[in-house]
This record gives structure tokens, sequence and C-alpha cells, in this order.
């Protein structure tokens, strides 16, 4: 069992290094040409997606394997996926404020309630589902799926917060919750800009340029992040927050309901007493007269 679980962080581990190099190896070019957004990466985000993919299904058969409630788990994160990407055609068909987008609500919290392995496929799983039935397949579906696995990932985060106010199952619960879906709701976007940025042509004080310092690069960037998204950061940051409030103590109480469940149905039986020993609920076992 040690050993599966080594193995499953370690598929996790190299799967983020794996996003966090797509992001940046861009920055770190000698010379870069400028295209379209929707044409940035356009050479290698099939190979990324790809690998990506397999790799949730790699940890996916870990999961199964590692425990005997695995694969309860697993049909549950299948049926969880499908609602979310439900939301996401409805959030398509009727556009919510700015960059709003519910999908995220159920992504902290399934991090948050089984751990942050199950988050991560709940974000990955949940783009790009909801991206082949929305028809919003393209290149910048990989790093969306990376973003928003790193999401799920990070939601166990929020339990020595709950823990140091004593919180679990009151209101300081959700309003950590909700302090923390605020925060990604402007993180991902702030990551989302970086996998097209370095492509981006535009005035030359927002605009990416080989071989200029770090700390001129983040000038730059955060001049572009303001002037450009962070408006709809904002709104998808207040959405957020406004659906963890609304709903988020009712979702928490129906998944770790489920949880419990699948516990007490994979619960081992307890050891046969010896033979001669009757229970005795005052005085313990003894041995039969």
């Amino acid at each position: 069992m040690q050993r599966q679980r080594l193995l499953s962080i370690a598929i996790y581990g190299l799967t983020s290094v794996i996003g966090g190099l797509a992001f940046i190896y861009p920055f770190l070019l000698p010379s870069i040409e400028a295209v379209g957004m929707g044409q940035a990466h356009s050479n290698d985000a099939p190979l990324l997606l790809t690998a990506l993919v397999s790799l949730c299904f790699v940890a996916l058969l870990f999961e199964t394997q590692g425990q005997a409630l695995g694969a309860k788990l697993i049909a549950l994160l299948g049926v969880l996926v499908a609602i979310n990407s439900v939301l996401r055609f409805v959030e398509t068909a009727v556009p919510g404020p700015g960059g709003y987008s519910p999908i995220f609500f159920l992504i902290i919290l399934v991090g948050y309630v089984y751990g942050g392995r199950m988050g991560f496929l709940m974000g990955a799983l949940t783009l790009i589902v909801s991206a082949l039935i929305t028809g919003t397949v393209g290149p910048w579906l990989p790093y969306q799926m990376f973003t928003a696995g790193w999401i799920g990932l990070s939601a166990p985060l929020c339990h020595p917060v709950v823990r140091l106010f004593d919180g679990e199952g009151r209101r300081a619960e959700i309003v950590t919750l909700a302090i923390f879906a605020a925060l990604w709701g402007l993180v991902y976007g702030a990551i989302m800009n970086l996998w097209f940025w370095p492509f981006f042509t535009s005035d030359p004080g927002q605009s990416w340029t080989p071989g200029i310092g770090i700390v001129e690069g983040v000038q730059r960037y955060a001049t572009f992040y303001l002037v450009t998204s962070l408006q709809w950061d904002f709104m998808r940051s207040a959405g957020n927050v406004l659906l963890m409030l609304a709903v988020g103590a009712p979702a928490i109480r129906a998944l770790r309901r489920f949880r419990r469940r699948f516990d007490f149905a994979y619960r081992p039986a307890p050891e046969p007493m010896p033979t001669g020993v009757v229970p005795d609920v005052a005085a313990g076992p003894r041995r039969a007269q």
C-alpha cells in the first residue's frame, strides 16, 4: 500500500511538473514568433493534451487498485465530472457575467472532502469532458486542465485553517472555502493568461520580449493583467464566493455522507473470537463455563 501511494504521488508530481514546464518554456526561448491567441502552442498542444490524458488514466488506475473503495470513489468521480460538465454546458448556453463559471465550486469541494489527488482528477477531467460537450477544444485546453487540476489539488490546504478555528461543519468552514475560491478565481485567470502571453504583441509595456529581465517581465505582465483580465477574473472570484456561501454547506454534507457510506461498506469485519470465549459487555471476554 505504501509503495502504491508513493507511485501515485509521483504520478501527480510528474503531471504538475510537466504542466509547469509547459507554461514557462516559451519564456526561455531566445526568440519567439508572434501569432494570434488561437494559434499559440498549436504545434505542441496536441502532444501535451495526449500526455496529460494518459497520465490521468494512469492515476485513475492507481486510485482504483490502491484501496478497496477506489472503484466506488472513481464511479462517484465520474458522476461529479458529468454534473460539472453539464454546468459548463449551461454556462455556455447562458453566459454568466464576466469570467464567472460554476464549475470551480465542485472542483474545490471534491478536493477538500476527498483529497488533493481526487481534486486534481476532478478539475482536469471536468475541463476535457466539458470541452468535448461544448465544442471548445483548442490549444488552450491542456492548460485549462492543468490549472483546474491544481485548484482541486490545493483544496486540502484549507484543512489547517478550518481546524485552527474548530470550524468543521460550521460557518467558519464555509467562509474559509469561500476565501479560497475567491483567491483561485483571480489566480486561475492570472495563470491561464501565461499560455498565450509570450506570443501576444501589443503595447511594448504589456508584451513579452525575449531577453528582458525577470523584474521587467513581471511589471509588463502585471500591466497586461490589470488592463485586460482583472475585471473578468473579479467576476469569477465573486461568483465563486456567492455560490460557496449559498450552497457550500449542503454540498459538503452530501459529499461527506457518500464518503462515510463508502467507508462503512468496506470496513473490514472484526476478527473472530477464540473458541470457548463468549462476549460479556460488562466484564469483557471470559472463558465459557
